[in-house]
């Protein structure tokens, strides 16, 4: 594998998102590559009890802003390490596909995504994001469990290896 020139790290602001994404940031680092942090929206958001069916598109607009603000403001966090990064919000209810569609559409090199530990009927049902992600993806895919993107330790020997064996 060729060291990448843009990795995608899609977060959802979960702590395992989080985890990976400073994985992500890390190997950004070392290879000089771009990050890509993604977000994926909702396409049909439950709307509360007191927003109008009439006012949906207002309220549609003002979770999408609030979206990108703290997209935006995760950002400027790895921008601080010397990445150099930029966001993209997605939109759709197949957040797996969403996330392979943006892949391509930017021809990522690499996407770093983190599993969140689905267990029982409900993953055998729906699959996992991540899971979708590998089985659809065309470009490599850095798996992390849950439990284990947060061990910083076992994250640095992760990018360690990978920029040993991509020389």
């Amino acid at each position: 594998m060729m060291p990448p020139k843009l990795i995608l790290a899609p977060i959802d602001f979960s702590d395992a998102s989080r985890a990976a994404l400073d994985v992500a940031a890390d190997m950004a680092s070392r290879f000089g590559a771009e990050l890509l942090l993604v977000y994926v929206v909702p396409a049909i958001p439950d709307l509360p009890k007191d927003v109008s069916i009439f006012k949906e598109g207002e309220y549609d607009k003002s979770l999408e802003n609030k979206d990108a603000q703290r997209l935006k403001d995760l950002a400027a966090t790895v921008t601080n390490k010397n990445v150099k990064v930029r966001t993209e919000l997605g939109t759709g209810d197949g957040v797996g596909m969403e996330l392979v569609r943006i892949a391509e559409n930017e021809q990522a090199d690499l996407i770093v995504i983190a599993t969140h530990g689905m267990t029982g009927w409900r993953e055998f049902a729906f699959g996992t994001v991540a899971e979708k992600v590998l089985k659809q993806g065309e470009c490599p895919v850095l798996l992390l469990r849950a439990k284990a993107a947060g061990n910083t330790n076992e994250n640095n020997k992760a990018a360690s290896a990978l920029g040993s064996s991509a020389s």
